[in-house]
């Protein structure tokens, strides 16, 4: 049959159609009873508590036992902002160019600056208000300074919204810098290591 006459022919009735016996809805309560146990003690039921059974008694358990134990996460999660010190003098990396205020899309980003008496700008006040921020990684994609880049916490629960703002918080503390710990990175927009290898070039024909 040709594709025009399959769409031409309306008939379908010698197309393999069947009726589905479906049995009237039962109105006495003793009906009711029985359509309910009927439906309950079938061949799925009891599939389904085997394959329950089944998983209960691997020893390669998947669930991870939370908070004491965490799953991996990669090197570019963005989590809550983690901001940086110089090495060389321990003061704050950021120079207050205004860059990550500007470029937040969720305006969570609050800077406030002043001239200090070297005639240098001065970052006074910087908060992040977390409870807005959606972790889009524009801020610290655009920082010149590498001075705010994304963590690894992401456990940034709390009771209080005063708590999602501390800039304190998410400064590198003086203890880690002795010790020589803070986390650098090459940027948000960086590849993980050893990512040449797993490069494939575009299979296109030009």
């Amino acid at each position: 049959m040709k594709i025009e006459e399959q769409f031409n022919n309306r008939n379908v009735s010698d197309n393999g159609y069947f009726m589905v016996d479906i049995a009237d809805y039962p109105t006495t309560p003793w009906g009711k009873f029985k359509r309910v146990m009927q439906r309950t003690f079938r061949g799925e039921l009891f599939v389904g508590l085997w394959v329950v059974m089944r998983e209960m008694l691997r020893f390669n358990i998947h669930t991870v036992q939370y908070p004491e134990e965490k799953m991996p996460i990669g090197p570019r999660y963005r989590a809550v902002h983690k901001m940086k010190r110089l090495w060389e003098s321990d003061t704050e990396r950021c120079i207050g160019c205004g860059l990550c205020e500007k470029i937040c899309i969720s305006n969570c980003i609050r800077m406030e600056t002043k001239i200090d008496e070297n005639s240098r700008k001065e970052v006074t006040e910087y908060s992040i208000n977390l409870g807005r921020c959606i972790f889009c990684g524009y801020c610290a994609e655009v920082c010149p300074e590498l001075a705010i880049t994304h963590g690894g916490e992401y456990e940034n629960a709390s009771e209080q919204r005063e708590h999602f703002v501390l800039y304190e918080d998410m400064l590198t503390p003086l203890d880690k810098m002795k010790a020589g710990t803070q986390e650098e990175f090459e940027g948000f927009g960086a590849i993980t290591p050893h990512e040449d290898e797993r490069v494939k070039k575009t299979p296109l024909a030009y």
